[in-house]
């Protein structure tokens, strides 16, 4: 029986504070090197915001408020054989200073300016912007889950 490839369930959380956003370095998994927003794998049985809350606190130690649904990117990572469909939430942050928690994972955190974002840029980020995304715009009513 020949086993058939499904893409994976990604998300990204984009954590709003004082005009700028929470990036991270990716080490050790696919796209190291690059900056993306926290996030990860949703999980069997949970809650996009769920996800949202459970991810960025493993990733950068901060909580989040005001998470809403945004859009999401079709990430085909040719090189990695790998496809992923990637769940973006905005948020604003709530408390805590971040700091890297899976230093396996990750090797900076910190808050970048939207218009000026640090690169190499990690596919799903790339394929956000392609679409228009910005995070500090409204998002109709719509979009929120």
């Amino acid at each position: 029986m020949i086993e058939v490839q499904r893409p994976k369930v990604g998300m990204g959380v984009l954590i709003r504070k004082d005009g700028k956003v929470l990036f991270l370095r990716r080490l050790g998994a696919h796209g190291e090197g690059t900056w993306c927003p926290p996030g990860g794998h949703l999980e069997f049985g949970e809650s996009f915001e769920d996800c949202a809350r459970r991810e960025t606190l493993e990733e950068s130690g901060i909580e989040i408020k005001n998470i809403k649904f945004v859009t999401v990117t079709n990430d085909i990572h040719k090189d990695e054989g790998k496809h992923y469909i990637t769940i973006y939430m905005v948020c604003d942050w709530a408390s805590g200073e971040p700091k890297v928690m899976e230093p396996d994972k990750c090797v900076e955190v910190g808050w970048v300016d939207w218009n000026n974002l640090p690169q190499p840029l990690f596919l799903p980020i790339q394929n956000l912007i392609k679409q228009g995304f910005h995070p500090f715009k409204k998002f109709s009513q719509s979009h929120v889950l």
